[in-house]
């Protein structure tokens, strides 16, 4: 996986929770609920990286 993927994918994760933690502060349940879709995107497409990159070191 490029090193740029991977920050793309953390940068995601933590946009994510931020949204999270601001709905909580906010009791937003609507962007406290984006946030934590946002977190699970993020850890698809890490997931996905990962398997892909299994498959493609050797």
């Amino acid at each position: 996986m490029a090193i740029g993927d991977d920050m793309k994918h953390k940068a995601e994760e933590l946009k994510g929770k931020a949204k999270e933690g601001i709905g909580k502060a906010t009791d937003d349940k609507s962007l406290e609920t984006e946030g934590n879709v946002d977190q699970a995107k993020a850890h698809g497409k890490q997931a996905a990286d990962d398997v892909k990159d299994a498959f493609t070191d050797k």
